[in-house]
């Protein structure tokens, strides 16, 4: 068995063991937790996309404009990701 690091999309970090020979992959049930911990922790915004000229824009709840204060008219930065897009303050 060998042991590795990995993360999950929303970047919860976790331990793993990996058979060397049949590939079989081994998580305790710790490591599990802590995981499920990490998703619970994940506030998630559900929002509608509004259509602007022929744009489409988004708003940012109150609770994400305070944690990075972001401010109007400032300009921010969207990333191509796996599975979705990261908006990030340029």
């Amino acid at each position: 068995m060998k042991e590795f690091f990995d993360k999950t999309p929303e970047g919860a970090g976790y331990k793993y063991f990996k058979c060397t020979k049949c590939g079989e992959e081994i998580l305790n049930m710790e490591q599990l937790h802590n995981v499920a911990d990490s998703y619970r922790k994940i506030k998630k915004y559900h929002i509608k996309l509004s259509k602007w000229g022929l744009s489409l824009g988004i708003r940012i709840p109150k609770e994400v404009v305070e944690k990075y204060k972001l401010k109007n008219n400032e300009d921010v930065i969207i990333i191509p990701d796996e599975g979705g897009i990261k908006v990030v303050p340029a």
